[in-house]
């Protein structure tokens, strides 16, 4: 028995086939081509982050947007206070009407000064206690540090990416926020003398002292947390650490600058003595008598005497001819600034080299 086909089933047949692989062909070339243009275009979309560099942001992100957003709030707000304090010195009349007759009137814009600086000396700590600390010892006290030890990235190279990310979030945050108040102040600043630019609220809030602050702060706060790889223990040592620094650049920031000293002419032993007039907000540091022979004295060395003539004939014993004061001009203020920055970059300087030096090895 012979097997026929007719010639019609065969052009069915022929005809299936090439559907068939038309429609194959259609759905594995045509669609699959335009997925991955599709892909294409929402990858060049993306930010540009990638490999360790997007895992410490993925890992910190909660952290850095919180501050960024926190940043960009603040700025609007002084910005916005800065409109209203030029108005009220626009309708004051300023500067040819003098700043000091201003009285009660300025206390709504000495209140949002106050609350201002209240915020910005905080920062540095709030840096250094809630980004510093837990860098790495989060990483250590979970374990994370030994599983990305183990991947084919360097420690060295996941040490570096932490710290430039810290680095570099704490430092667009305290630039952007000390270059908005200065300008908020700048109007005021050398004249309007009830605010005292050698204060913490003043001095640490512009210019590059609040940077130098925050990144010693973060970079501390990481060191102690590499030293003691737990969390909660270096947050709590991380706010010491952070209060101290504060303490001790408050001692230290007045030494930086080089006072200056006002003396009167002499006048006759006994006479009255006049206080020498320093510039316009003007830092003084002291005041004393001199006598005769160029000698300082304490200005009470008179001051139990119940009358004038008893005070007259006190200055005239003790050969009183004269007064001086000590004083830092408000033109010195940039160049301490910068000094007393310097000192705190280098000694974060030296922390950063410790960490890969020595921290590194700890950090598995």
């Amino acid at each position: 028995m012979s097997t026929f086909t007719s010639p019609s089933t065969d052009d069915e047949n022929r005809t299936t086939a090439r559907t068939m692989n038309g429609t194959m062909n259609a759905t594995m070339n045509g669609p699959r081509h335009g997925a991955m243009n599709a892909t294409s275009t929402q990858a060049a979309r993306r930010p540009r982050l990638s490999g360790m560099t997007w895992l410490v942001w993925r890992q910190h992100r909660a952290a850095f947007w919180t501050m960024l957003a926190a940043t960009v709030l603040a700025a609007a707000w002084m910005i916005y206070q800065r409109a209203q304090l030029m108005d009220f010195l626009a309708g004051y009349g300023f500067p040819a009407k003098n700043l000091d007759d201003v009285g009660k009137r300025f206390d709504p814009y000495t209140g949002a000064f106050k609350s201002a600086t209240t915020g910005l000396t905080a920062i540095p700590v709030m840096l250094g206690v809630l980004l510093g600390a837990p860098l790495l010892a989060g990483d250590l006290e979970s374990g994370t540090a030994k599983l990305i030890a183990a991947q084919s990235m360097s420690r060295n190279r996941w040490l570096a990416t932490k710290l430039a990310l810290a680095g570099l979030v704490a430092t667009v945050t305290t630039v952007t926020l000390s270059a908005v108040f200065a300008w908020w102040w700048s109007p005021i600043k050398l004249h309007y003398t009830d605010i005292d630019w050698t204060s913490r609220e003043f001095f640490n809030t512009t210019g590059p002292a609040p940077v130098a602050l925050s990144l010693l702060s973060v970079f501390g706060g990481v060191l102690i947390g590499v030293l003691l790889r737990r969390t909660l223990a270096a947050m709590v040592v991380t706010l010491g650490f952070t209060v101290a620094l504060q303490m001790a650049w408050g001692h230290f920031k007045l030494s930086l600058g080089d006072v200056l000293t006002a003396t009167t002419k002499p006048v006759a032993p006994g006479t009255s003595v006049a206080f020498p007039e320093v510039p316009r907000s003007a830092h003084v540091l002291d005041w004393s008598y001199v006598n005769g022979s160029g000698k300082p004295f304490d200005i009470s060395v008179c001051a139990d005497k119940a009358t004038l003539e008893g005070t007259e004939s006190c200055m005239k014993k003790a050969d009183i001819v004269g007064a001086s004061t000590d004083y830092l001009p408000i033109s010195q203020m940039s160049d301490m600034q910068w000094l007393g920055a310097s000192v705190l970059f280098a000694l974060t300087a030296g922390i950063v080299v410790f960490l890969f030096a020595w921290g590194r090895k700890r950090l598995v």
